[in-house]
């Protein structure tokens, strides 16, 4: 019997945040990607329930939960992800992130140690290791991080078009297009027309040079609690194009890597079995 879910608001750090709240026993938080909200974790959450009690928000700036002006580097996005589990009565918990969300969940880690027993890492290079590597194919590959980076036109541009723009993300990210079913798409075109949506997701990319800071600061600190990277093998961005096990080996002590044949960015949507088996694998140990 699938457990039921709970969607609740909260006032945290500053904002409206929304979240999906399910299950019971230790806590696990599932923050999406871009261009996503917690409706990405639809494979997940169910599965997870059954063992583990699962917390699922809207990031800042993504879906029902608020989209300020400010507050967009990974430092601030992490700071809401702790404040809702106090909020929620959770000291401790294991952070599944994906794509965007690992970037929250991998300065959480750093800012948080005390806080996160471990970590999981979809299909993401971090910040800083993407900055460092870009030349003229990987600029022509991340056009949408310098796209979304200039202030207002996007915006203006994406306006009444967004099941297109979406639509573009979807096809091209997946190993196979139409991976992502259409009634999932007419949820992410719904959430992203409402007012400010991509005005609050591409505030995150925005915050790119204050995220690069932050990083390089604490560069030689590696995150302490095990780590699990997976990623897509065939999506040209990740998989194709880096060594994903040592980027991550860079980043963390004790990492293992998951490799995906016959799947692109969204590992979590294309091939969520093997996601979630992998996923169990890895919190069996968890107790809280």
């Amino acid at each position: 019997m699938t457990p039921d879910a709970r969607h609740h608001t909260a006032q945290v750090n500053g904002i409206r945040m929304h979240y999906l709240d399910a299950g019971a026993g230790p806590a696990v938080l599932l923050l999406h990607g871009y261009p996503e909200t917690h409706f990405a974790r639809r494979h997940q959450w169910p599965v997870l329930a059954e063992r583990y009690r699962i917390i699922a928000p809207d990031l800042r700036g993504y879906g029902a939960t608020d989209k300020p002006d400010t507050g967009y580097d990974k430092r601030s996005m992490a700071g809401d992800v702790r404040a809702l589990m106090a909020h929620c009565g959770i000291g401790r918990a294991a952070l599944v992130g994906h794509d965007r969300g690992a970037r929250v969940a991998t300065r959480f880690a750093k800012d948080y140690p005390e806080a996160i027993d471990r970590l999981v890492v979809i299909d993401n290079i971090p910040t800083r290791v993407v900055f460092q590597a870009t030349d003229a194919r990987l600029a022509k590959l991340y056009w949408f991080f310098y796209f979304q980076q200039v202030p207002h036109l996007p915006e203006a541009l994406v306006a009444g078009r967004e099941e297109m723009f979406l639509r573009h993300f979807f096809d091209s990210w997946s190993y196979a297009p139409g991976a992502i079913g259409e009634e999932a798409v007419a949820e992410y075109v719904r959430a992203y027309s409402r007012p400010g949506a991509f005005r609050g997701a591409f505030a995150d990319y925005r915050a790119g040079p204050v995220d690069l800071a932050q990083d390089e600061a604490d560069a030689d600190r590696l995150i302490a609690c095990p780590t699990l990277a997976i990623w897509g093998a065939d999506f040209d961005l990740v998989g194709r194009t880096f060594d994903v096990l040592a980027v991550w080996q860079g980043m963390a002590g004790d990492v293992r890597g998951v490799a995906i044949p016959q799947c692109g960015h969204l590992p979590p949507e294309e091939r969520p079995d093997r996601v979630n088996a992998e996923l169990l694998a890895i919190l069996e140990p968890w107790r809280g």
